[in-house]
């Protein structure tokens, strides 16, 4: 993982809140998260940046020196982003619809609804693997639109200027070489999971392997992660057979590849669509939404075990946290897992 600039930035606000929980909690982030995020940041830069006392944190040497030098770099990298931002704006057509997206099912589907609706904009995308980057580029003026997601305990930080909308929350299921003796079942015991070697996403903005090792870590044991990679290269580690992993419920099966729900639906994951308020898609947001709403649905029914899943399962409420999500939902009458649910942004 390479040095960036919000790296910098959280370990400004370290120093200015005085402990992890205040730091935390101003950047939206759970403190064993922020946690997590610290000690990759100190092991790039090589040495220890702050001492935890029972008063709170306090900057050692070294992180005073780097603490210096952030805080003479910051002010000249946000008036830069600024100008740019602005001077963007101005030369940009009017109607120029960018779109950044997260590994979901929803880009196609929401590419496909701003052509219906927008006819005449000048649309482009780009993906990235972390949500943080892309809710950066959203707030900066960079995107008009993105499909973001999180889990619970880990939601997005809201953003001026910028509109959530929460479009569904899925299970998490496991992801297992064809040929494992667990793809026989219909659905996974977590537990029996944790007998296995795993494949974990690389840990950078996105905290989904913080969320799936703090919900592991209710059963007493944590995954042993040998491996960690990303996309293409995780199917790949699970599909020879070297490892198991997790995917959203959406995940299409492919040949060497086995898909499977979690006994109980300990663990989450929700699609958000998030828009600029000035964006020319804020008009259009209500018909935008339904359109995406529809082509998820299609794209559920799509694959085999989420389509049972769905026959068998009433929606499920969103965990509050890792400690919530760890009970089995309540499951009291039947509703559409695919309807869409807004909520503040």
């Amino acid at each position: 993982m390479d040095l960036e600039v919000r790296h910098l930035r959280v370990v400004c606000a370290i120093a200015d809140a005085g402990s992890l929980t205040r730091a935390a909690a101003a950047l939206g982030l759970t403190q064993p998260g922020l946690s997590a995020q610290l000690r990759r940041i100190e092991a790039m830069l090589g040495g220890v940046l702050f001492e935890r006392q029972p008063a709170g944190t306090v900057p050692t040497h070294f992180g005073e020196l780097v603490l210096g030098r952030a805080r003479a770099v910051l002010p000249g990298i946000d008036g830069l982003l600024a100008d740019t931002a602005r001077a963007a704006r101005r030369e940009r057509a009017p109607d120029q619809v960018r779109i950044g997206s997260v590994g979901a099912p929803l880009l196609g589907h929401l590419l496909l609804a701003v052509k219906a609706l927008l006819p005449g904009a000048d649309l482009t995308s780009r993906c990235a693997y972390s949500p943080v980057a892309l809710l950066d580029d959203l707030a900066a003026g960079r995107l008009e639109a993105a499909v973001l997601g999180d889990h619970p305990g880990e939601e997005l930080p809201p953003r001026p200027g910028v509109r959530f909308h929460p479009l569904v929350t899925e299970p998490v299921f496991a992801l297992l070489p064809a040929g494992h003796p667990l793809a026989r079942r219909e659905e996974v015991a977590l537990a029996d999971l944790l007998d296995e070697d795993w494949a974990v996403p690389r840990p950078d903005g996105d905290r989904t392997p913080e969320y799936w090792s703090s919900v592991c870590a209710l059963t007493g044991r944590r995954p042993h992660t040998p491996y960690e990679a990303d996309g293409r290269q995780l199917i790949e580690l699970v599909r020879a057979g070297l490892a198991v992993s997790l995917c959203q419920a959406t995940f299409i099966e492919v040949p060497g590849i086995a898909v499977r729900p979690l006994v109980g639906d300990p663990l989450w994951y929700r699609h958000v669509l998030a828009w600029r308020h000035d964006s020319p898609l804020a008009p259009v947001a209500p018909a935008l939404l339904h359109h995406v709403a529809t082509g998820y649905r299609e794209t559920a029914a799509a694959g085999r075990a989420y389509a049972a899943w769905q026959r068998s399962s009433a929606r499920a409420r969103w965990p509050r946290s890792p400690e919530r999500s760890s009970a089995k939902p309540n499951r009291t009458g039947r509703a559409d897992p695919t309807s869409t649910r807004a909520e503040a942004g």
